[in-house]
This record gives C-alpha cells, sequence and structure tokens, in this order.
C-alpha cells in the first residue's frame, strides 16, 4: 500500500508539473501575440504610427492657417466613407435651434419665441454648412477684440442703427468694435472703472460673471485684461449677428434669452451679473427674471444694473418715457431685491450695484415671515428645459462659499467638493484628476505644437468632467467653454464654476447655441462612448463640423474602436485625421484622434443639397 500511495503522489506531482509548465507557454506566447500588434486595437496603432519613431506626432496634417490643402489619403484598412456634401450657400449662418423661421411659429409671450426650438429628426440637415467667400482666419488675441474681418460676418446693420453708442464701425474690409455700448458711448474700460469703484474686480475676488443681452460683448471683452471672464448671451434677433460678432472677436458667448426656461448654468455659479439696457423687463413675472439670476448668483455676488429705470428723475426725459412707468419699474426691482435680501452698495448716474447676502440662514428666515414661496426642485442643478418659477432658489451648503481669488481658485479644492455636493468625488480624486489631465495636455502639445501659440483663442471641451483640461491648458491667449452633457453621470458644472472656469449643460443630441465657424479647437473625451445608442454618432459629428472654423482642430479621446467608426465618418467630412497611441503606449486601449477641418467656402462646389 505504501509503495501505491508513493506512485500515485510521483504521478500527480508529475501531472501538477506538465500543467505549470504549459501554462507558463501559454501566457509567453500569449504575451508576444498582443506585443507584436495583433491584439484587440494596437494593430491600429501600430499600423498609424510604426513608421514614425515619435509615435505622438502627427507628420501628416497641417495646423497652420494656410487657406487650402489636399485631403490626406484615408488608410487602406477602412472601408469607403459616405461622403457629406455642402449644403446650399444661404445656410453659411445657420442655426438649427434659433432658425428665424421656426421661431416665428412659437409664442412671443415672456420671449418664448427666442428661445431654443430645435428641429425635429426629418428636418435636421445632413450637409456641411460652408464658411462664406472670403473667408479668413480671424485676427488672433487681442488684435481680434478690435477689429474682425468683415467677409467673416458680412453685415453692417449694426453699424447703422448702433453708429452713435460706437459698438461698431466698417472700415475697408473690417469691422472696428472700439470698445462702446448704449450705456458706454466712451468706452468699456471707463465703464468697467466706474465698476470697480464698488466691485472688488482687480484682485481675483470676483472672476466669473454672466452679461445678459450683451450686444457684441464689449464689456465682456474688456473685462478680460481684469482677469474676469464673462459668459454673454444675446438672442438671435434683427440686430444681425451680436454673438457671431463677440465670438469672431474671440470672446464667450452663446444664443440665448430670458424666457420661460431656466439658463442652462448651475446654481451659485457665478461672481457677477450684469445688465445693460439689455431690454429684461426685471420688474415683471413677480420678479421671475430676477430670481433666476440670484439663483445663479453666489453668496455674495453682484448684480449690475445700467440703463432704464435707474435714475429716472434726471434721465426720464431722454430715454422718452413717462416718469410715473420708470417710477413703478425702479419700485418693484428695488422690493424684488429686498425680497432675495440683497444690498444695494451703489446708485450712481445710471448704473445701480446690489449685492446678494452671504448669510443665507438669516435671509431665509426673513423671507419665510414675508411668505416667500420656495422652489421645491431637490435637484437645484437640473435646468436643462425646465420651466422658470416664481419662486427662490434655495443656496446649498458650501456651493459658492469660501473660494479662494482666481488664479488660486483653479487648483484650490471647491466648496462642492469639500461639503460632499458632488457623489462620489473626493479632494483626493479631484487631485488625481488634475494630474491626469495635465499629463493628457502635455500629451497634445507635443502632437499639435500650435496648442499654446495663440493660433487657437475659442476652445471647447464637449464633456468637461470637472474641468481639468481646460485648467491644464488655462492661459490668458484663450479661453475655454465647458460643456457638462446633460446624460452626464455627475452634475459637475458648479465645480467648473468654482474653479474660476466657465460652461454651461448641454444635450449633444441637439445642435449647440452658436453660429456656424465659432470654435478654433474641440476637445472630445469619451463623447462617443457616452452617446452609445443615444442618438445618431453622425449628427454630432455634423454639429462639430458646423461650429469648427475651417482648419480648426478636434481632439478625440475615446476607445479604439469607438474612434475607428468616428474617423471613418469624418473622413467624409473633408476632415484629415490621425489615430495615434494613448502617451502611456499603444497596449493602452484609449486612443487619440487628431483631425483638422479643411478650408473650403461656399462656391467651392457645385453639389450643394438642402
Amino acid at each position: 500500500m505504501a509503495k501505491l500511495s508513493s506512485a500515485d503522489g510521483r504521478t500527480r506531482s508529475s501531472v501538477q508539473i506538465f500543467i505549470v509548465v504549459g501554462l507558463c507557454c501559454f501566457f509567453y506566447i500569449l504575451g508576444a501575440w498582443q506585443r507584436s500588434g495583433f491584439g484587440k486595437g494596437d494593430s491600429i496603432a501600430l499600423a498609424i504610427t510604426k513608421n514614425n519613431a515619435d509615435c505622438s506626432v502627427v507628420p501628416n496634417l497641417s495646423f497652420d492657417s494656410h487657406h487650402g490643402g489636399e485631403v490626406s489619403k484615408i488608410d487602406e484598412f477602412e472601408s469607403k466613407p459616405k461622403v457629406y456634401k455642402p449644403c446650399k450657400d444661404h445656410y453659411t449662418d445657420y442655426t438649427p435651434c434659433q432658425d428665424q423661421k421656426r421661431a416665428m411659429t412659437f409664442p412671443r409671450e415672456n420671449m418664448n419665441y427666442r428661445e431654443r426650438h430645435c428641429p425635429p429628426e426629418e428636418e435636421k440637415l445632413h450637409c456641411l454648412i460652408p464658411a462664406p467667400k472670403g473667408y479668413v482666419t480671424p485676427f488672433p488675441w487681442p488684435k481680434s477684440r478690435d477689429y474682425v474681418p468683415y467677409a467673416n460676418a458680412p453685415y453692417k446693420s449694426l453699424t447703422v442703427e448702433k453708429a452713435i453708442q460706437n459698438w461698431i464701425q466698417y472700415e475697408g474690409n473690417v469691422f472696428k468694435f472700439p470698445g462702446g455700448g448704449t450705456q458706454f458711448p466712451q468706452g468699456a474700460d471707463k465703464y468697467i472703472d466706474q465698476i470697480a469703484s464698488v466691485i472688488p474686480i482687480n484682485d481675483g475676488t470676483v472672476r466669473t460673471a454672466l452679461d445678459t443681452g450683451c450686444g457684441v460683448a464689449s464689456w465682456g471683452a474688456y473685462l478680460w485684461k481684469r482677469n474676469v471672464i464673462a459668459m454673454s448671451f444675446a438672442p438671435r434677433d434683427n440686430h444681425e449677428a451680436q454673438v457671431q460678432f463677440a465670438l469672431e472677436r474671440g470672446v464667450p458667448a452663446i444664443i440665448g434669452v430670458l424666457g420661460t426656461i431656466k439658463m442652462p448654468y448651475p446654481s451659485a455659479a457665478f461672481d457677477m451679473a450684469h445688465c445693460s439696457r439689455c431690454l429684461i423687463p426685471w420688474g415683471s413675472n413677480d420678479g421671475m427674471y430676477m430670481m433666476e439670476v440670484d439663483r445663479v448668483l453666489r453668496p455674495g455676488g453682484y448684480w449690475i444694473l445700467s440703463g432704464p429705470p435707474i435714475n429716472w428723475k434726471v434721465n426720464y426725459n431722454a430715454w422718452q418715457r413717462p416718469k410715473e412707468e420708470l417710477e413703478e419699474e425702479q419700485r418693484k426691482i428695488e422690493e424684488i431685491a429686498k425680497l432675495l435680501c440683497w444690498q444695494k452698495k451703489s446708485e450712481k448716474s445710471e448704473m445701480a450695484i446690489w449685492q446678494k447676502t452671504v448669510d443665507s440662514e438669516t435671509c431665509r428666515r426673513r423671507q419665510e415671515e414675508s411668505n416667500v414661496k420656495f422652489c421645491e426642485s431637490t435637484d437645484v442643478d437640473d435646468v436643462w428645459y425646465k420651466k422658470m418659477e416664481v419662486c427662490v432658489t434655495p443656496t446649498s451648503s458650501g456651493s459658492g462659499r469660501d473660494l479662494k481669488p482666481f488664479p488660486e481658485r483653479l487648483y484650490a479644492i471647491p466648496p462642492r467638493i469639500t461639503s460632499g455636493s458632488v457623489p462620489g468625488v473626493s479632494a483626493d480624486a479631484y487631485q488625481d484628476d488634475n494630474k491626469t489631465w495635465k499629463k493628457h495636455v502635455h500629451a497634445y502639445k507635443r502632437i499639435n505644437r500650435l496648442l499654446d501659440s495663440g493660433r487657437y483663442r475659442n476652445i471647447m471641451d464637449m464633456n468637461a468632467g470637472l474641468g481639468s483640461f481646460a485648467a491644464a491648458i488655462q492661459s490668458p491667449k484663450l479661453w475655454v467653454m465647458n460643456v457638462v452633457p446633460t446624460i452626464a453621470e455627475k452634475k459637475t458644472l458648479g465645480v467648473i464654476y468654482e474653479r474660476g472656469l466657465i460652461g454651461l449643460y448641454h444635450d449633444w443630441c441637439e445642435a449647440f447655441s452658436t453660429y456656424p465657424r465659432t470654435y478654433d479647437l474641440i476637445h472630445a473625451h469619451g463623447l462617443f462612448s457616452l452617446y452609445k445608442d443615444k442618438c445618431n454618432p453622425d449628427d454630432i459629428l455634423l454639429e462639430m463640423d458646423r461650429i469648427l472654423r475651417p482648419e480648426g482642430a478636434v481632439i478625440f479621446r475615446d476607445e479604439v474602436d469607438v474612434l475607428i467608426k468616428v474617423k471613418k465618418i469624418v473622413s467624409g467630412m473633408r476632415w484629415d485625421a490621425k489615430l495615434v497611441d494613448h502617451e502611456d503606449g499603444p497596449l493602452v486601449p484609449e486612443k487619440i484622434l487628431i483631425a483638422v477641418k479643411q478650408y473650403w467656402v461656399a462656391g467651392d462646389n457645385s453639389t450643394s443639397i438642402q
């Protein structure tokens, strides 16, 4: 029996040794197969990078402004893509969700017809929006603040309607922007000096601003040199191209209006809000519009109102309005401001400035005694297409408070994270995210050496997360519109504002509220994975083409399978594209796709559609 047991033990040992050796051989062969480039996705990466010593550099894409260029060869391993043709020339300034003809079918009450009304699926354009003939690359900042090529936005109506107000002048082949406005014909700088005598805008305390009814955004343009970034908006109306001019100048702006739905910004976001003759009836609808401004204004933030009805006793004759009407208008505004616990800090000439209280608990008790209605929503940042209401939004604990001055604010831990208001995002996770995006941006700068040169002024991050891409790329030469998709897992836009950055909520199944050709560079991280099975990726890419300038660049970062599909689509859209490895090497399944939109204008093809 002992001999049998010994023999069995030797047999078992032999089998175990055989199994171990077999497994070692299997994993050795598997590793060699993966390293050979024939694992999932790696053959794609190697096919693109094997001839390049520096696989982070894209050799056959031109990022220079040359107004032309040959179509790059489509990689041989791809099947022939669908080719998208140009739209007809009259679509050069098409804004799908603010289309004039569609707008006129909606009610005029409370500016409803000026709000977003997007086309149904069957009416979407499936063609490429052409640039106007003669289109040129905008001037670099800061020259672009003062000069815009006429060919890029060929509309002269404002030069006539606003001639005496110093908004805009036409000189040869350019528009000149002297920095004036309806309330500051002597220039935005002097106007801002008046504001700065009351509000601390020169020490970093005030960083983010909201400009309602911005005109051509001269206020925001001149705040820039004081390190204040303004989110400007104005409706698409009979004053052609206000927002288009703002973006051509290199100033953040969107098409928008205070109407019936909430603004696409988080609560307690802005340090300062401004209205200069913006024609918003602040005292109407029981103060609903002032309550919406209160929602987006952080505790301690400021509201500036200049123009009617401020100081009506002196100005009613010049404004050609009955003094009784103006008196009642200002009375309502003062009454609502008191209800909101805003303290008037100054009223001088035609400008009044209020400050929102920091003491929200005392304010809440006063409001309860006055039987103020509080908004019932449990999520104060759930604003996409949500109706505006006559109610006061309670200030969330931690949001918008104890902010560091800018630029220290950019990397300080935001109060929303410290207070735990963003589930699943700890201080450590936030700091790790910053480190990751600093590394990513460093890699981007190796791929596209124009990234930090001033060539790209208007930049968009389509899936901004915590805003770490924008923070890593931060420079006086550029600004980033941080977009948090409405379907994102976490509502992080409040964190982005607490960092001293700007952005908005948006659903990428719809068009963005901007004119064509308004962004120089677009960044899309994980966007197409996020929207998988939500809407047609072709529609998202066509919208990206609409808002991207000729010879503008796009950086996609996503899983390799996703990017292969994206690359195939964009190769039929007059884009040159190149897939490159993740900065950590070819075995990482996440890749980077770099694309450049070719230069072409209306009339280049006779095969226009729609």
